[in-house]
């Protein structure tokens, strides 16, 4: 009996151990995450809010790491020999990868906002057809659109071809 007092005990003492050793960070999207395992490699060190053994960081929830400039910064004075043309070298290089990200970044979202518009065109072309549409209730009872709420979702649907599809 005073075996088993004596583990429960040590499991007692030893959880808020653990609830220390958890990670937080703000991932690029914004948000942030709670996690025994580290970061991955690539979320910035000033994104990293607390650490196992650390207090929490006074960095803001709402500043994602990517709303940053990334305009490049001084150029360092020069060093000695050959270090200043390796730097700029990293440095160029650094640069090239942060567009490249960009661009499949941008690539992404354009493909997006395509199927978005394609699948807004062609639910507008359901709502034009004229034939009568049915959607659940929170029942799951198939319920009858009438014309106020086929106005309604048309013009929901005119506002997303309007925000998604670029003009041709």
């Amino acid at each position: 009996m005073l075996n088993l007092r004596a583990i429960l005990l040590g499991l007692a003492l030893s959880t808020p151990a653990l609830v220390l050793a958890q990670w937080q960070w703000v991932d690029s999207g914004g948000r942030r995450v709670f996690s025994d395992q580290p970061p991955p490699p690539d979320i910035p060190a000033r994104s990293i809010l607390k650490q196992p053994g650390q207090r929490a960081a006074s960095v803001p929830a709402a500043q994602p790491a990517a709303a940053e400039p990334s305009a490049p910064t001084a150029s360092p004075q020069p060093l000695a020999g050959g270090q200043d043309k390796e730097l700029e070298a990293r440095r160029k290089k650094a640069q090239e990868a942060e567009a490249q990200k960009r661009k499949v970044e941008e690539e992404r979202v354009a493909k997006a906002q395509a199927e978005n518009c394609a699948r807004a065109r062609q639910a507008k072309a359901t709502f034009d057809s004229g034939m009568r549409l049915a959607r659940l209730n929170d029942k799951g009872e198939r319920e009858i659109l009438d014309d106020e709420q086929r106005a309604a979702e048309l013009k929901r649907i005119e506002q997303v071809i309007a925000s998604e599809c670029k003009p041709s």
